[in-house]
């Protein structure tokens, strides 16, 4: 094999047109042959080259399936617009502009008056219904309703700023 080595470097890198493949192709040979259990080859240099085309059939059609799966998947995850992908994460701008949007709306509801707030919280944040709400804090369902109205009164007019 090593006395044959250059010869198939050569031969490789025309079959792939690229000499680090090639170089692959070559170890991968030696690697085969190496595990094979076979019997006396009558034309070593010729089985060296089957064996070397095999593999490199093998890493196109490797190269294909893999080309093919993500193809499809890209096709199927990826949004285009004009033929060209079109990303749609939220921009690091859009992340950043979030996060500081929530940060003041946690300001803004606890700048609340204390009613208005626990009313908000129970009721908006936590999921209660009105009634459950009114039960729960032991007012009425019209007193919920006009705390609601407070909170979101105040928490307009504090995202606005």
């Amino acid at each position: 094999m090593l006395a044959h080595r250059p010869q198939l470097l050569r031969f490789f890198t025309g079959r792939t047109g690229d000499p680090a493949e090639a170089e692959d192709v070559v170890q991968e040979i030696w690697l085969r042959i190496s595990q094979a259990e076979s019997g006396p080859i009558a034309d070593s240099l010729s089985y060296l080259y089957r064996v070397g085309l095999n593999i490199v059939i093998d890493r196109v059609r490797e190269r294909q399936r893999r080309e093919r799966r993500e193809h499809d998947w890209t096709d199927i995850s990826v949004t285009r617009l004009g033929g060209e992908a079109v990303d749609e994460r939220p921009s690091a701008f859009a992340g950043v502009e979030s996060r500081q949007r929530a940060r003041q709306l946690a300001a803004a509801i606890e700048a609340l008056p204390a009613g208005a707030r626990r009313v908000f919280r129970r009721h908006k944040l936590d999921g209660l219904s009105h009634a459950q709400v009114a039960a729960e804090l032991g007012i009425t369902k019209s007193a919920v309703e006009k705390h609601i109205a407070v909170a979101l009164r105040h928490l307009t007019a504090a995202l606005k700023e």
